[in-house]
């Protein structure tokens, strides 16, 4: 007999909606920012420390994009704003 699915409640309120890190930051690869620069502003953006920052980095640079944050819409909308305006491709999406 299989177990019964349970909903986990740090994850799931009763409305079956995310209540932590319902939103994240989707960065893109492009061939006009560098290492640094992209570094940088993921630190600015999101308060992360260097070495998380390179390793973003990296896998934008190698993967094509990367999940850089996560929380809620009006969060992720404003480090999204801080990521792009340097002309790096973003997008907030649900999670």
């Amino acid at each position: 007999m299989p177990s019964p699915t349970i909903a986990r409640p740090d994850v799931l309120d009763d409305t079956g909606i995310g209540t932590t890190g319902e939103y994240g930051v989707i960065v893109f690869n492009n061939d006009q920012n560098t290492f640094e620069q992209v570094i940088d502003i993921l630190m600015r953006a999101t308060g992360c420390p260097h070495s998380e920052a390179e390793m973003e980095a990296w896998e934008v640079h190698n993967q094509g994009r990367s999940l850089v944050h996560y929380g809620d819409r009006p969060e992720c909308e404003r480090a999204a704003g801080i990521i792009s305006s340097i002309g790096i491709k973003v997008s907030v999406d649900r999670l």
